[in-house]
C-alpha cells in the first residue's frame, strides 16, 4: 500500500540535498496560509456572528489555505524531485482542519454543557490516532485486525470494523446535523419580525427535523434497512396510546400554547390561589412561572390548555389596582374623593390615562368606604409595595388635613340605678 512507505519515503527524502526545497516550498505555503488567514479574519472580526460562520471560517481558515497551497506546489516540485515532506503535511494540515471544525461543532450544538471540552479532546485523539496509524502504515493492519473479529445477529453478518465505522458515521453525522440546527436556530432567533413563541416552535421543529434526517441518512450509509424502523414506530404508537397518554397530551399542548399564542413568555397568569407568576420558560412538556417571591412553579402544558387560565396581560399591559379606607360622616367627601385621587396620582409608577378615580362603595355602620383605583403598565413588578406606598401616604395626608379613619366602637348604656349587690 502507498502509505505503508510514506515514513520510509520521507526519510529518506531527508537525506536529499534537494530536500531544501521541499523545506522552503513548505515555509512559503504556510507563511503565505497563515497572512491571508490573519487578513481575513481582521476583516471579518467587525461584523456580527450569531450563526457563528464568520468564527468557523476565521478557524478553518488556515490548514484549509495551506492544503489549497501546498497541493500546487507538490505537484510542480514533483516534476523534477521527490515530494514526500509535502505529501505528509498535508494530511497533517486535513487532520488540523477536521478536528477545528469538530471542535466548532460541539461548541455550537452543546453551547453551554460542562462534557464539551473532554468530548472534543476524545474526539482530537481519535483523529491524530489514526493519522498516526495511517502515516506509520499500520492502519491498514489495524483494519484487517477488526474485520477478522465477526459475529452474527440474526442473518446479519456484523465484524467490529463495520461497527466501529458505523458508529463513527452516525455521530458525524449527528454531529453535523446539529450544527446545522443551531446554525437555522441562530437564524430565527434573530428574526425580530416573527413573535417569540413562532420563533421557539420552529427552533424545536427544525432541530427534530435535522435530527430525524441524520438518522435515516446514517442508517442507510452504514447499510441498515430503515424499512426495519416500521416496528419501531409501531411499538411507540402503542406506547404513546396505552401509558404515554399524559406526556403526549403535555406535548401536544405545547405546541397548541406556542402556536396559538395565547400565553408568552413575560405573561402573569394564574391558575387557582396559591398558582400564579410571570411565564420565564416555555417548553414542549412544561411552562415555568414565577411569582414575586422567587417560587417557581413547573406547570404541565396539558394544565393551561384544559382549564381557565387568568392571563393578566393577554392583550394589555395595564393592570388595575385598587385600595379600600373608609372615613367618618363628619368628613368632606367631596374633599376626600379629591385628595386620594391626588395621593394616587403622585406615585411614578400610576399611570395618568385612565387616571385615578375614587368611588363611594357604602355607608358602612361605622363610616363610608370609599375605594380607590388607579392604573399601572408594569404589574410584572409586583402592586404590593405600590399599594402599601398609596396607603402610607393616605395615613399621613389624612392625619394633616385633620380627616378620620373610624374603627368599630361599641357603647354600654345602663339604663335604670345600679342594682345593690
Amino acid at each position: 500500500m502507498p502509505e505503508t512507505r510514506l515514513l520510509l519515503d520521507l526519510w529518506e527524502d531527508l537525506q536529499r540535498p534537494d530536500l531544501i526545497w521541499q523545506i522552503a516550498a513548505l515555509i512559503l505555503c504556510l507563511a503565505l496560509a497563515w497572512l491571508v488567514g490573519r487578513q481575513l479574519r481582521l476583516r471579518l472580526s467587525g461584523q456580527a456572528d450569531r450563526m457563528g460562520l464568520i468564527q468557523a471560517l476565521g478557524e478553518q481558515a488556515f490548514p484549509i489555505i495551506a492544503v489549497m497551497l501546498l497541493l500546487p506546489a507538490q505537484a510542480l516540485l514533483g516534476r523534477f524531485m521527490h515530494t514526500q515532506l509535502l505529501h505528509v503535511a498535508v494530511p497533517l494540515l486535513l487532520s488540523l482542519a477536521v478536528v477545528r471544525a469538530v471542535h466548532h461543532m460541539l461548541g455550537r450544538s452543546f453551547p453551554n454543557a460542562r462534557w464539551i471540552q473532554s468530548l472534543g479532546r476524545f474526539f482530537s485523539l481519535l483523529i491524530w490516532g489514526w493519522l498516526a496509524l495511517y502515516l506509520s502504515g499500520a492502519a491498514q493492519e489495524v483494519i484487517q485486525a477488526l474485520q477478522g473479529v465477526g459475529f452474527a445477529i440474526g442473518k446479519q453478518e456484523l465484524n467490529l470494523w463495520m461497527l466501529l465505522n458505523s458508529m463513527v458515521v452516525v455521530v458525524l453525522t449527528l454531529l453535523a446535523s446539529l450544527w446545522a440546527a443551531s446554525l437555522v436556530e441562530a437564524k430565527l432567533l434573530g428574526a425580530s419580525h416573527l413573535d417569540s413563541s413562532l420563533r421557539i416552535v420552529l427552533v424545536r421543529v427544525s432541530k427534530a427535523l435535522f435530527i430525524l434526517v441524520a438518522v435515516l441518512l446514517s442508517f442507510s450509509l452504514v447499510g441498515l434497512d430503515i424499512t426495519a424502523l416500521s416496528v419501531f414506530t409501531g411499538a411507540l404508537g402503542v406506547g404513546l396510546g396505552l401509558g404515554l397518554q399524559k406526556i403526549a397530551s403535555n406535548y401536544v399542548s405545547g405546541f397548541i400554547i406556542l402556536l396559538d399564542r395565547s400565553i408568552r413568555l413575560g405573561n402573569i397568569i394564574q391558575l387557582d390561589a396559591q398558582t400564579n407568576g410571570i411565564v420565564t420558560q416555555i417548553t414542549t412538556r412544561y411552562t415555568v412561572l414565577k411569582n414575586l417571591a422567587g417560587v417557581e412553579y413547573i406547570v404541565p402544558n396539558e394544565a393551561l390548555v384544559a382549564n381557565i387560565v387568568q392571563n393578566q396581560t393577554y392583550s394589555d399591559t395595564r393592570m388595575r389596582v385598587v385600595t379600600s379606607v373608609s372615613v367618618a360622616y363628619s368628613a368632606d367627601l367631596e374633599k376626600v374623593v379629591a385628595l386620594l385621587e391626588d395621593i394616587a396620582r403622585s406615585q411614578p409608577r400610576v399611570l395618568a390615562d385612565p387616571g385615578p378615580k375614587a368611588s363611594i362603595m357604602m355607608f358602612a355602620d361605622s363610616g363610608i368606604n370609599i375605594d380607590l383605583g388607579f392604573w399601572v403598565n408594569d404589574p410584572e413588578q409586583g402592586v404590593g409595595g405600590l399599594r402599601s406606598d398609596v396607603n402610607m401616604e393616605i395615613w399621613r395626608r389624612f392625619r394633616q388635613e385633620g380627616i378620620e379613619i373610624p374603627f368599630p366602637q361599641r357603647e354600654v348604656r345602663i339604663l335604670g340605678g345600679a342594682t345593690p349587690v
